[in-house]
């Protein structure tokens, strides 16, 4: 039986697995470190009956639930090629910018993953675009005016939630400002407090307004709010605790991106990532695609809690 600590860093944990199917190291793996998540992408989909499967077969060998979780936006960032509709990307909706279309695709978007086994979906995104080039981002987002970005988001949310599938605003504080990817590189992000307030916080606020049940972190530096040399949005209290939490008053549960991104690599190893992001406040350690980085997740954040690094209100900071 896992020990207490055990239990709670691996509740706090999403990991992904490299096939379409569970594999008995797979399944070793989740075991070993408890982790409570699972995220899928398309290296693990063939057909709606074969992932409704996967998740079947892992949840029984492992004798208990799992949290399911994808990023499923529209358009490009759609991991399932067949059993869900592919709605535009972002973009188009807000060109077009009705409120009833964004309506219609949370409903029919939470009804066909909720029937594929999905609990949450890592979506929708509300970064809001600037002047700057956004490879990343760019057209997943609703566009450059934080009022419609909002009223989108906020109705996708609300219907998506209404046909019992998490929603998730990301990339908080706000992605849109970013000229590198992340996935790649480390993005500065130069915005001041004036100019995060009256733009780029406006749909978070909204959409914590209409009970959205998650928040996604964003790995950039920002450094007019949090100069502390190395510390990425993924690692600051101050934006994740103080700002998201206290200020804010979001009661949902937190999310870090991906802790393999490129942006962390150049800042410290995927362990001590995990550390810092538990102790800036998220609830939900994603480290997505490799076993040996997923082992050093679980044991760095183990070892942390030995030492007195974490305590157990780090890990579980609702």
């Amino acid at each position: 039986m896992p020990t207490s600590i055990d239990a709670l860093i691996g509740q706090t944990l999403v990991f992904g697995i490299p096939g379409p199917r569970p594999t008995q190291r797979d399944i070793k793996l989740f075991r070993d470190t408890h982790a409570g998540g699972l995220i899928l992408y398309r290296i693990n989909f063939r057909s709606p009956t074969q992932i409704k499967q996967l998740i079947r077969d892992l949840e029984e060998s492992l004798g208990r639930r799992l949290l399911v979780t994808v990023d499923h936006e529209g358009g490009r960032v759609v991991m399932f090629q067949s059993g869900v509709t592919v709605f535009p990307d972002n973009l188009a909706f807000g060109a077009v910018g009705k409120t009833a279309h964004a309506r219609a695709q949370g409903t029919i978007e939470g009804r066909e993953l909720r029937r594929l086994g999905m609990d949450v979906a890592f979506s929708p995104t509300v970064d809001v675009l600037t002047d700057a080039f956004s490879p990343n981002i760019g057209i997943r987002s609703y566009g450059r005016d934080p009022r419609v970005v909002s009223r989108l988001a906020v109705a996708r949310i609300r219907a998506l939630q209404r046909e019992r599938v998490s929603a998730c605003a990301k990339h908080f504080p706000g992605l849109g400002p970013a000229t590198l990817d992340p996935h790649l590189d480390l993005p500065i992000i130069p915005v001041k407090w004036p100019e995060l307030r009256r733009r780029h916080l406006i749909p978070f606020d909204a959409a914590i307004q209409a009970g959205v049940d998650l928040i996604m972190s964003s790995h950039p530096l920002y450094p007019h709010l949090d100069p502390t040399p190395k510390t990425p949005a993924t690692f600051s209290r101050r934006i994740m605790t103080d700002l998201l939490r206290r200020e804010m008053g979001f009661q949902g549960v937190v999310a870090s991106d991906d802790l393999e991104m490129g942006a962390l690599r150049s800042l410290t190893t995927v362990g001590q990532a995990a550390v810092l992001a538990a102790r800036a406040g998220h609830d939900l350690i994603l480290c997505c695609h490799k076993e040996n980085l997923q082992r050093h997740v679980f044991q760095s954040l183990k070892k942390a809690y030995q030492n007195g690094e974490l305590s157990e209100k780090n890990l579980n900071n609702r």
